[in-house]
């Protein structure tokens, strides 16, 4: 007789804020009528989908999850919902050695736990198949510019982002993109900030971050220019321009600075250096979407900081860190800020951030779950995603040794953990616990 197999759903807890889920309602439905799974979900008064609702779609709600096959969430897993021999699928936040997150690893070693984590599930090209990242673009986008406006109104420049409203205090992307579109008219009928034209907003990275960025700026009848274009200068006051940095304009051989290999770029960063710092005192907002690991240069220091500062005001507004690599490529991301704290200023004399939009330095936007200010179209994107492989994962045999566990090669690819043991991809955290 074959055994039901039986999914838990997390009840997030690692922010008061985070109201995502990875399976919706609809799709716990399917899968129970369709594949003969069991469902069981810990109730929060914090989803955005009740406990009625998976209640009706089949669930059933309980604290305990000691009895699930397969334990599944968004983000990390706490301490007490770690059970010996199951199958975890959640960002993990481990494959850059996070040392706030060895214990937990270590927990999950020592319990035997198989670890699958949704930022490794990838095509034979590499390309991510589920993420969150085009709603983190999305937020990400609304709240820097929202900033903007509350930054200013501080210094009693009336502004158009002033009609702007955080991500969280919109019932939908639709009814935040209708006031996007409203700033526009406005700009088109009364123009752009005084004295701080032309309005250029710089954009590092081209994946799905950046492009959720681009798909709410579309909206404020942007111009699209190169690296190459805003070095030349010469640009309209009355428009607003947007420039994608790529690899190759943010970083240089340091023994050929003509010649740029991407591929070189990736297997030997140590050979590269900035490049990018030759651009930011013409931006008007940068937004950080790319993807950065210690190896690779930085894109902002603090020495870039402290000398840009001391000649003055510069033109740059904002941080919209979206990508918030604490201690990474943007010198002011010296921690994250939180969804009712977003914005904090950096000193970079003092090396001390303050929340809010006042005080000497940087404003930065360094939201660390942007997606979940928009939790409702976040989670349908994502389950969407998730939907065809939940089948395959839950009645995977993974008392098989790794070799022969039955799994889809992208969801094979993510698996950290199998049986307590790091995987051959993954032997290189060892270093790291």
């Amino acid at each position: 007789m074959v055994k039901d197999i039986i999914i838990g759903i997390r009840r997030e807890d690692k922010y008061i804020h985070e109201r995502r889920v990875a399976i919706i309602p609809k799709h716990v439905e399917k899968l129970i009528k369709e594949h003969n799974l069991k469902f069981i979900i810990q109730p929060s008064k914090n989803r955005i989908y009740t406990d009625n609702e998976y209640v009706n779609s089949g669930a059933l709600v309980s604290e305990d999850l000691s009895m699930c096959d397969m334990i599944v969430g968004v983000k990390e897993v706490s301490m007490r919902d770690i059970f010996p021999n199951k199958t975890y699928m959640f960002f993990s936040h481990t494959i850059k050695g996070q040392a706030n997150n060895m214990t937990m690893l270590k927990q999950l070693i020592n319990c035997k736990s198989n670890l699958i984590d949704y930022e490794k599930i990838s095509d034979d090209n590499n390309k991510r198949l589920i993420f969150f990242g085009k709603y983190a673009g999305n937020a990400g986008c609304i709240d820097t510019l929202w900033a903007i406006g509350q930054k200013l109104k501080h210094k009693n420049i009336n502004n158009p982002f002033l009609k702007l409203k955080q991500t969280k205090d919109y019932n939908s992307l639709d009814e935040a993109i209708i006031a996007i579109k409203d700033i526009a008219r406005n700009i088109n009928v009364k123009g752009l900030l005084e004295n701080k034209t032309p309005f250029i907003i710089g954009i590092t990275g081209y994946g799905n971050v950046a492009k959720g960025v681009k798909e709410v700026l579309n909206y404020l009848n942007i111009e699209e220019i190169t690296p190459q274009r805003l070095l030349e200068g010469d640009l309209d006051c009355n428009k607003i321009y947007t420039v994608t940095f790529k690899e190759n304009d943010i970083s240089i051989n340091k023994d050929n600075p003509d010649h740029f290999d991407l591929n070189d770029y990736y297997k030997n960063p140590q050979n590269y250096i900035n490049n990018f710092e030759q651009y930011i005192d013409k931006l008007s907002v940068l937004f950080n979407c790319m993807y950065w690991a210690p190896e690779y240069p930085r894109l902002i220091t603090k020495d870039f900081l402290n000398n840009l500062y001391s000649k003055g005001e510069p033109k740059l507004l904002i941080c919209g860190d979206i990508s918030c690599d604490i201690n990474g490529p943007i010198a002011s991301t010296i921690k994250a800020s939180s969804i009712d704290k977003p914005t904090f200023v950096y000193n970079p004399i003092t090396d001390k951030a303050t929340d809010g939009f006042e005080g000497y330095g940087l404003l930065t936007m360094a939201v660390d779950i942007l997606p979940t200010e928009l939790p409702r179209e976040a989670s349908i994107s994502f389950s969407k995603a998730l939907f065809d492989f939940i089948p395959q994962m839950a009645k995977a045999d993974f008392n098989n040794s790794f070799e022969e566990v039955d799994l889809p090669k992208p969801i094979k690819k993510a698996l950290i953990l199998h049986k307590g043991k790091l995987t051959p991809d993954f032997k290189y955290i060892e270093k790291f616990l």
